[in-house]
Parts: C-alpha cells; structure tokens; sequence
C-alpha cells in the first residue's frame, strides 16, 4: 500500500459542496478519499481539483455539516470503481451502483474504474447492423445501428420519459443467437419520475435484460456528474466480456450538464456560453464517443442519450455540442403532441446519419430505404401544401395537392401514432408505410423500384394486376 493511501490530513475549509484539504504528493485527479466526520461516520468523496497546497474534494453526501476541525481525510489511492457482474441483469442501482430494489448486494467478477478505457480509433469497426426500438417512427425513418449515437431532443413537457420506458421495453436485436441487454440510466430525477421509471421496468417482462440506475434530483451533484459513466462501464463489461450488444438509454442529460454547471461555479472556474464550463464539450465527448463496436469482439454499445432542450431552443449549448459529437438526433415536436401524436417525433428536424448503414437486405427488408425516402418526400410535399393552403384555401389545390395534403394528416396518425404499449416489427412498420404510400397515384413514386412497387405495392400484393 502507497503512503498516499495512509495519509490523513486535515480538512482546512469546506466551501458549498467542497471540501479544501493539505494536498498530498502523487494525489491523482478523481482519487477516491473517505472523509471521517467527527461523529465518526465516514463518507466517501472524489478529488476534483489538485494544486501544489490544495487538493479540492467533491463530497458524496455534502459538507453542509462537516466540522473542519474534527473531520479528517484519508486518500485511498484510486479512481472510482463500481462492483460489475452478470447478475446486475434484472436489478435496479442507484447512481454508485448500489442496489435499490430491495435485493442482495452484487457478487461482483470485477472492480471496474468508471472512467473506462478510450476505444482505440485503429480497432474501430464502423457502425452498422439495425436494433429494433419497436417504435415505427424510428425504426422506418431514423434507424439506428449498433454502436452508434443518437440522441433525443425534447422539450420540457413533451413525453421523452415515456418513450425512454418503451424503448427499453421493446428493443431487440434481430438475428437468431444474438444476445442484447439494455442498460437505462435516470439522471437527477424527481421522486415521481424515479417511482415510474421503477414501476416501469418491474411491470415489463424483459426485466431480466436490463440493467437499471436511476439517480433523483435530492442526490449528490458528484453523483449526478458519475452516473452517466457508471452507466456505460456496466454496458462495457456486458459487451467486451460477454459479447452483448448493450443499448444504453440516458435521460435527462440536461440534469446532467447542470451539475457540470453547478460544480463549475463552485470551483469558480471562468464560464462559457450560458455558464457552462468552457470543457463542457470534452467532458460530454468522453461520455459519447465511449459507444461503438471494437474490431474482433463480438458484442457493442450503442447509446441514446435524451436531453431536453431549454425552452425548446436547439442552439442551446447542450443540444448544440451534443449534435457535434453524435450521429444524428430524434427531435420531439411540441406540434405534434398538442394534437395528440404519441410519440411526437418532429420527422423534419430528425435525422440518423447512420441509418442507411443499418438497413436493407439482411439487415431489415430490401425496400426499406426507398420506402424511407419516399414517405420523407410525401410528407413534406405534404407540410408546404399546409401551409399554401392556409393561405389560398383548400379549393384552390389540383386533385393531386389535396391527395399529399391528406396523405400528410394520414401519415401522422397512422405512422407517427402508435400506443405507448404498442411493439411494431420493422416489416410491420413498412407495411403501413406501403398502405399510405397507396393513397398516392403509382407514378409519383418516384424514388421506389419498379421492382419493389410490384412486389410490395398493396394493390400487387393483394394479386391483382394493377389495373
């Protein structure tokens, strides 16, 4: 054992939710310390700043109460490990990974470091292969691939709560053999979120894949700051050590970035944009580029991080940097949820830079991409035809306007709209698309085969000649 391990200093200050303590040589940045209170209980802390005098501790728990003189500060000589094990499948953590579901504690096979191990760019296989959210408005439009990112954009109040909870109920991976676990992870939570994320999860019957870490808002900042990670060293351990293709769904990273926020003023560090740090970029880069699939092993990580977009505002600094370093975005239309759309997924905004490496034949159906395609360019054919008319009135269209502007109403309520319980397979999912497609004369599929227009057209597939 190092001397940095024995070492027990006095606490000089505490400062909001910092604790100042006499450095110690060889203190690393994010060691592990205990603080021993003067009542004698111990908690634990984490070394966020380090300088020559002065080591700066973030406390799990708060210093609120600490009493300086009494308090004393021992460095363990590591960085933050959580306990990892296939019997985490089936069980619900709290942000340091300690059960909450009422169960045992977890034997674990390993101690794993929560900031993990950079993904070697040269081993890097590129994304592909299609997931399965059961969700029509994702997997027909905007599909993604194992090991890719792709975020949700939402809004305060729009339904990205519920659509996280279907998404980690329907998923699957397609392919006999292929074994797939989902990690979800709740990030600064109100009891009420937490109490239905919980009850969620305990009422599906695809519990035992999934592994659960749901952190409230009344928790630490530090545990707010650490859960994103604890999150993704599980997903890796599953899908190096086991080859699963692991589908982490975070939400909300908003929360998350304000306690980056928060911790950052405490430190008082010099803002950026809105107060954010100006490292906010790099510290969420090395939350999302932690998602792919390495050359030789089986399995994957895949992410969907959701984050709600301050008064709706998709230049905001969150939003902003996340679409830099992800492959695409699924955004929410506040629009589309005040008529009654479940889930609202804004089609015009959304994109999935990946996707047509995911689809296809072999991969979901030969028609998917023109069909893809086609469905776009009707529905916007359809949302300019709205606005025309909003202003020289519906009398004023061709036969074949009215025909897209009903094709757009129809495409919203039978492919957008589904019920939150509701799984559709991806060949479900196209065959709706094909019955809308129908309500359009043949010739203005302009960007389908004819081969695929014979053999998946409803009018063909019913055996008629197409008279």
């Amino acid at each position: 054992m190092s001397l940095s391990v024995k070492e027990v200093r006095k606490a000089l200050s505490a400062k909001g939710s910092l604790l100042l303590v006499e450095a110690v040589p060889g203190i690393r940045y994010g060691e592990v310390v205990e603080v021993t209170l003067g009542t004698g209980e111990t908690r634990l802390g984490q070394v966020i700043d380090v300088s020559k005098e002065v080591a700066v501790i973030q406390v799990f728990g708060g210093v609120s109460e600490v009493n300086t003189k009494a308090a004393r500060v021992r460095f363990r000589g590591e960085t933050l490990r959580i306990p990892v094990s296939l019997d985490m499948l089936g069980r619900i953590f709290d942000g340091l990974a300690r059960p909450i579901d009422g169960g045992p504690p977890i034997l674990p096979e390993d101690w794993a470091d929560i900031n993990g191990a950079p993904i070697n760019p040269a081993s890097r296989e590129p994304p592909s292969e299609f997931i399965e959210t059961g969700i029509s408005a994702i997997d027909g439009l905007f599909s993604i691939v194992r090991g890719q990112k792709l975020p949700i954009f939402s809004g305060a109040g729009l339904p990205h709560n519920r659509i996280a909870a279907q998404i980690v109920r329907q998923a699957r991976v397609r392919g006999k053999g292929e074994k797939f676990a989902v990690v979800f992870a709740a990030i600064g939570v109100t009891y009420e979120e937490a109490y239905f994320f919980m009850e969620s999860l305990r009422r599906t019957g695809n519990i035992e894949n999934i592994v659960a870490f749901i952190n409230t808002a009344a928790s630490p900042v530090i545990e707010r700051i650490a859960i994103p990670r604890v999150a993704l060293t599980t997903a890796e351990f599953l899908a190096w050590k086991y080859g699963m293709h692991v589908l982490v769904v975070m939400t909300d990273m908003t929360n998350y970035c304000e306690a980056l926020r928060e911790l950052s003023a405490a430190r008082e560090e010099i803002p950026g944009r809105r107060g954010y740090p100006g490292y906010m970029y790099t510290d969420l880069a090395t939350i999302y580029e932690r998602a792919g699939r390495i050359r030789g092993k089986d399995g994957s990580v895949t992410q969907m991080p959701i984050l709600t977009m301050p008064d709706d505002d998709i230049t905001h600094p969150i939003p902003d940097l996340t679409g830099y370093i992800t492959e695409g975005q699924i955004v929410l239309s506040r629009d589309l949820h005040r008529k009654g759309i479940y889930p609202p997924v804004d089609v015009l905004l959304s994109l999935s830079r990946l996707m047509k490496d995911g689809v296809g034949p072999g991969k979901t159906r030969e028609d998917h991409y023109q069909v893809f395609m086609q469905l776009i360019a009707a529905y916007t054919e359809g949302q300019y035809l709205r606005e025309l008319s909003a202003i020289v009135g519906t009398e004023s269209l061709s036969e074949r306007d009215r025909k897209y502007l009903a094709f757009a109403d129809l495409f919203e309520r039978r492919f957008i709209n589904q019920g939150e319980y509701e799984r559709r397979t991806i060949e479900q999912t196209l065959d709706i698309g094909w019955e809308l497609l129908a309500t359009l004369p043949e010739e203005e599929l302009k960007l389908i085969s004819v081969e695929n227009i014979k053999k998946y057209h409803p009018k063909y597939r019913r055996g008629g000649k197409g008279e």
